[in-house]
């Protein structure tokens, strides 16, 4: 409204500027008391991250000495799991070793003779097969097949006739005492084949081998062979006439 306005009194415009005065005065209290409270936060906010970086720093470095001489564990010292499902695998030089410590009581009435089977050899990459006349089909079909798990297993590589002989003696002797019926037998695949020849004329002389095949490609192929043994009849796992 303008102050020329002639109806309004001389008292009533001056009571209006009053007015309009106090009404830009709270405005800038306000905005002050507003500005102010603001300030303040953002102080609040800085001191508070200060504190926060401080605290983190004195942790950081508090830790750092609490860690000084400490070193880290090397892998080599960690202890392994055992698998338990891990198949066996003998050395057939320890097995050559008690078989000539123990000696005659094993080999009583398990000779073998090495001749009769270098009078049969087999190629080095011939597939062997073996089984008594009365054992069932199935039973060597899994024999064959890979589906029986075998007891123990040994390498034969590097072995001589004489120390391949004691080791399979001793191999089929710990299966027995343990009541197992399957073993593994690596034989390789030599450019003669002499250590195969021998074993597939050893298995076929001893009493206790009821069937042997070459291995599945899996297992070892034509270098190896799974042999079935009697077992106990106390605890049969596959029926085997005898």
């Amino acid at each position: 409204m303008s102050k020329h306005d002639t109806s309004l009194s001389k008292s009533q415009l001056d009571l209006l500027k009053q007015f309009k005065k106090q009404i830009h005065s709270d405005s800038d209290r306000t905005d002050s008391h507003a500005q102010t409270k603001s300030n303040a936060e953002k102080s609040k906010a800085q001191k508070n991250n200060s504190v926060d970086t401080q605290t983190i720093e004195d942790e950081s470095q508090l830790f750092s000495k609490a860690m000084q001489g400490v070193e880290k564990i090397k892998d080599h010292n960690l202890a392994q799991p055992e698998n338990t499902t891990k198949q066996k695998k003998v050395d057939a030089q320890t097995l050559a070793k008690r078989m000539a410590a123990e000696g005659s009581e094993i080999a009583e009435g398990e000779a073998l003779s090495d001749m009769q089977a270098l009078l049969n050899p087999v190629a080095n990459q011939a597939f062997l097969s073996y089984r008594i006349a009365t054992l069932q089909h199935r039973v060597f079909e899994d024999l064959k097949a890979g589906k029986m798990r075998w007891f123990e297993a040994v390498d034969l590589h590097g072995c001589t006739i004489e120390q391949a002989r004691s080791a399979v003696l001793e191999l089929l002797h710990i299966a027995k005492e343990n009541n197992q019926n399957v073993v593994k037998i690596v034989h390789g695949k030599g450019k003669d084949g002499v250590l195969k020849t021998c074993v597939n004329g050893w298995l076929r002389q001893h009493r206790e081998v009821l069937a042997f095949v070459s291995a599945p490609e899996n297992q070892g192929g034509t270098g190896a062979v799974l042999v079935l043994l009697k077992r106990a009849e106390k605890n049969p796992k596959y029926d085997a006439q005898n």
